[in-house]
């Protein structure tokens, strides 16, 4: 009779396989066309490559479909709800606005910052559950992997008209990006949604080569 288990396993890796070699391809293709010229082409790409995050994460993460929809809309919506509050008066990150290559805005906050939100917070969360057992401490370190990639994404992001801070990222706006993450996996954590790690750990370190290396390519 035919193991089902071991088939389920194949199945399971060969998805988070399949998706690490797209995301690693777009990324990799991404530098390579920027460091050669083609910044404005690949650029104007970032909603499409943000939505095929999204659309891996539903497909890899083995979490029910119910539960996975149900945390990912919460968290975009308190991702956009703080970001729109942020964008109007400058608390809690400073005074910045976004430009024009996220894609489309409500009330000048593009929707893919949500949906960027929800990824990271899913991603970094299933990063650190492979590590550590307490909720408490996986929030912190989950928040800290989501700053260590927000550094250098401060550097690239007004270059490629992301978004823009008149004098530069504050140090309120870590502060602050640390304090919402931290919320956000706590409560993440306490649903204890079951993620992948080996997808995670992929996307995160990814998008931290992209923006690692175009900090000291392009500023």
């Amino acid at each position: 009779m035919m193991d089902l288990s071991i088939n389920y396993r194949k199945w399971d890796r060969e998805n988070w396989v399949i998706g690490s070699f797209i995301v690693w391809l777009f990324q990799i293709s991404a530098l390579i066309g920027i460091s050669i010229g083609f910044q404005d082409w690949f650029i104007s790409k970032t909603p499409l490559n943000l939505t095929i995050h999204v659309a891996l994460l539903f497909w890899i993460f083995p979490e029910n479909l119910r539960k996975k929809l149900t945390l990912f809309v919460l968290l975009f919506t308190g991702g956009i709800l703080i970001e729109m509050i942020g964008v109007a008066t400058g608390i809690p990150f400073g005074i910045y606005s976004y430009g024009e290559n996220m894609g489309w805005k409500i009330l000048g906050v593009p929707l893919l910052i949500g949906c960027n939100w929800a990824v990271l917070v899913f991603v970094t969360a299933s990063i650190v559950n492979r590590f550590f057992k307490n909720n408490w401490l996986k929030a912190f370190l989950g928040a800290s992997l989501m700053i260590v990639l927000d550094l250098p994404m401060e550097v690239v992001a007004p270059i490629f008209d992301f978004w823009t801070f008149p004098e530069g990222a504050p140090f309120i706006n870590y502060v602050s990006w640390f304090a919402t993450a931290f919320l956000m996996h706590l409560f993440v954590q306490k649903k204890q949604i079951v993620g992948d790690f080996n997808f995670s750990l992929q996307l995160f370190l990814s998008q931290l080569v992209f923006f690692v290396y175009l900090t000291f390519f392009l500023a």
